[in-house]
């Protein structure tokens, strides 16, 4: 026998083999699908009677130019949107503000204003497609000038399905596209909560996100108990404020990571959804749907390498088997370019067929949790699930997510897995193909997606007219009546759907919020 030991990434011993005796499942009868705890995934058929919602997240330059991008993908297969929003969108900057310069149409996509919606959407049925967009500080906006739209082109209302990411604690913890303090932007959320529920009842208000904490460097343990703790203090919040947590529980989703250690990934999906099943059980909930954890997988951005990037695409494969295994309601494949620039068309159309490769000639999606049953696959289960339930017990004795980001323990704890990832990289003991083992000379790299620097003089110019053509009073009216309504305990969202209705921008409706709420230093 072998004296060697290996590890997970998470620090998990892996054996050399595995037998019943490890398994430690609850019954000799197990669950099933779509039955408390829902260990085994959210529906009794999985994927035979829907498959997961293939997303393409896109999202650069100029809402004209992202537009043609989303006809390309939808033209070829894609049936969920997801927007990428440039930096100063996410912070609530217009383009033309100072700390926008070199900035704007970069990350993502730039919106000002509810005339930039028109031309992101446009010649989309909103009623006909689910979006997802990544925007937290701002999301509340987003969604307003998203709802502006549906109203322009007639929509149900209760027919507009979606999400918000929406989860401003992951940003003080792991990612910074921060405004306001803590305590206001929760207040927030729970104002989305409570609108959203009467007005657009299929909306996802939140995806609370382990995605960006596991790039930020934590392990797959990490990821879920730092977002399964963070899920806790927004339903925390909730209840505060008198909501039902059997409704909105039911419009939370969770957004993940999809690493390259498929038995871990895979194991990590399957403990979360047991752990907050469990979790929402504890707070009150009741209805089964309240309970359930769905949610929406990317591949890894950090796993990805700028050398040999066509290995890229071998990664991806094992990341999208991880989360289809793992039961993801809504996956986005990464384009193999990434490391390098924004992904190039070619990219994304790879991208969206190794999802539809998996999906129709694998045979994966064909039966219901197909790794259940494995022994290696049970034990591991039971071992990330024991592992995260540590990490959260730890965060409960300091008072929860709020409190423990407020002492840096998350921060810290995310920064310490990151460096002794990286030490195993640079020492050799973790192999990464292409980067510190299998080099090889690269001559023909491939040619990034750049965006124009003159984009943001085209941005500026149109705030400058949609300025100029409307009415400056009602906006200050409009203004003056959110910051009376911040100021107080009424909800504001009917005021910032009034305020993109009137032409009120993204920055002047975020920096009203400021005024009020000052700034997270």
């Amino acid at each position: 026998m072998s004296k060697k030991k290996i590890f997970t990434d998470s620090g998990i011993e892996i054996k050399e083999v595995y037998t019943a005796a490890d398994c430690r499942l609850p019954t000799a009868d197990c669950e099933l699908p779509a039955e408390f705890p829902f260990t085994r995934g959210i529906q009794p058929d999985m994927y035979r009677g829907k498959l997961w919602t293939m997303r393409q997240y896109a999202g650069f330059s100029t809402a004209e130019e992202s537009n043609k991008r989303y006809h390309y993908l939808l033209s070829q297969g894609v049936n969920g949107l997801s927007v990428a929003f440039d930096l100063p969108t996410q912070i609530g900057y217009d383009s033309d503000h100072a700390l926008a310069e070199g900035e704007v149409g970069k990350t993502g996509v730039a919106i000002d204003s509810l005339e930039d919606m028109q031309a992101l959407f446009k010649g989309i049925k909103l009623e006909e497609v689910s979006t997802s967009m990544t925007i937290n500080a701002t999301g509340f906006i987003l969604l307003s000038f998203y709802i502006a739209l549906a109203k322009q082109q007639g929509a149900d209302l209760k027919k507009i399905n979606g999400t918000i990411q929406n989860d401003i604690l992951k940003e003080y913890a792991a990612r910074g596209t921060y405004i306001y303090p803590p305590k206001p932007s929760m207040r927030i959320i729970t104002d989305i909560f409570e609108w959203c529920s009467k007005e657009v009842p299929k909306w996802n208000t939140i995806s609370i996100s382990g995605y960006h904490i596991r790039e930020a460097g934590s392990t797959a343990v990490q990821e879920i108990a730092f977002t399964l703790s963070n899920g806790k203090a927004y339903v925390e919040a909730a209840l505060k404020k008198g909501l039902d947590i059997n409704v909105f529980g039911q419009r939370l989703s969770f957004f993940f990571n999809a690493h390259n250690n498929l038995f871990e990934e895979v194991a990590k999906f399957r403990a979360a959804r047991k752990m907050w099943a469990r979790i929402m059980k504890d707070m009150g909930a009741t209805d089964p749907k309240a309970m359930m954890l769905r949610f929406h997988t990317q591949t890894g951005g950090s796993t990805l390498t700028a050398q040999q990037p066509l290995n890229n695409i071998s990664r991806v494969t094992i990341q999208t088997l991880a989360a289809v295994l793992g039961g993801t309601q809504s996956l986005h494949t990464n384009g193999y370019d990434e490391a390098l620039s924004l992904p190039t068309e070619e990219a994304a159309r790879i991208a969206l067929r190794t999802q539809q490769i998996v999906a129709f000639e694998s045979g994966a999606p064909d039966t219901a949790d197909p790794l259940a049953g494995s022994y290696f696959v049970e034990a591991l289960t039971h071992e990330v699930e024991e592992a995260a339930w540590k990490l959260i017990h730890k965060i409960d004795a300091m008072g929860g997510s709020v409190a423990a980001i407020e002492q840096g323990f998350i921060q810290n704890e995310i920064a310490r897995s990151a460096w002794e990832y990286h030490r195993k990289i640079e020492t050799g003991e973790k192999i990464i193909v292409g980067v510190n083992k299998f080099q090889s000379e690269e001559i023909n790299p491939i040619p990034g997606f750049k965006v124009d620097d003159s984009i943001r003089t085209g941005q500026i110019e149109r705030l400058t007219r949609l300025k100029s053509n409307r009415d400056h009073a009602k906006c200050d009216q409009v203004l003056q009546s959110l910051s009376d309504k911040a100021s107080g305990d009424e909800n504001i969202m009917p005021t910032v759907v009034e305020a993109v209705e009137n032409k009120c921008t993204l920055g002047e409706i975020a920096d009203t919020l400021r005024e009020v709420y000052g700034e997270y230093k």
